[in-house]
């Protein structure tokens, strides 16, 4: 036991390296939500039909956009450690194939709570505080929920990773279908409000049931309850059932790619 948490916290210490001394990822995951957050409520301000401010029904949207994107790119940093070589030394050496896919995955999991914290501070700054009436237990809740959403598409990325093999074909396709889904969800509207096929879209829609999680949490009571369309506890269900089926499969594959390196 002592052995493999040696062996998760070598690859978990790998990866947090290799984040912090990428300014890009660093960056790009933070700039793009901060803008979200102050430009485009600005903009919808006068188109929306919300009894409350745009600001505070957004920030959730930007908590859960950060996850998601985090998640995504996931599959990235795989098919570069199998481009230098990395993965393959990884695989020659004694270390358990199961402490690189975790140690990896708490990697992820840590970033993703720093880029959630880091949106509710502001998002708390800019709707002075409406934007968490939970207070401190909410946005830890927030942050769990974050972390959570984003392992089902850290798989998703993964799998299109250990696909293609290619850099290029995991950006794309995973944006080709990261996009559709927050456009197809009720990031931008209550879903009450979307037309009938749009509607039906995003009852299926894992993005819409992660936003509307963090919306209990981040939006001023009555309105958490009745501007979604479920409770807690089913978008909690949905998101854990979207992981477990896209961490299965991505592992399932992690292991056939581990096991043909093998022989």
């Amino acid at each position: 036991m002592a052995n493999y948490a040696a062996e998760v916290w070598y690859n978990f210490k790998r990866w947090m390296i290799k984040t912090v001394r990428n300014p890009f990822v660093i960056g790009f995951g933070l700039i793009q939500p901060i803008i979200w957050l102050l430009l485009f409520p600005n903009a919808m301000k006068g188109a929306s039909n919300l009894p409350l401010d745009y600001v505070v029904w957004f920030a959730p949207v930007v908590a859960i956009q950060t996850a998601l994107f985090a998640g995504n790119g996931s599959g990235i940093g795989l098919v570069e450690d199998m481009r230098i070589g990395v993965f393959n030394k990884l695989l020659a050496s004694p270390m358990d194939r199961s402490a690189i896919f975790v140690g990896k995955t708490l990697a992820g999991a840590a970033t993703v709570a720093v880029q959630v914290l880091l949106i509710e501070i502001l998002a708390a700054l800019t709707t002075k505080g409406s934007s968490l009436p939970t207070g401190l237990g909410g946005a830890v809740g927030v942050i769990a929920i974050g972390i959570l959403f984003s392992l089902g598409f850290a798989g998703l990325s993964n799998i299109i990773a250990l696909a293609t093999k290619s850099t290029e074909a995991t950006i794309i396709i995973g944006n080709f279908i990261l996009l559709p889904l927050l456009f197809a969800s009720g990031a931008f509207a209550p879903t009450s409000q979307l037309p009938g096929w749009l509607k039906a879209i995003a009852e299926a829609n894992p993005v819409n049931y992660g936003i509307e999680a963090a919306r209990h949490l981040m939006l001023p009571a009555p309105w958490g309850d009745r501007l979604t369309s479920h409770g807690l506890g089913v978008d909690l269900t949905v998101i854990v059932a979207f992981d477990l089926i896209l961490v299965t499969i991505a592992a399932l594959m992690l292991r056939r790619a581990t096991a043909a390196k093998g022989r």
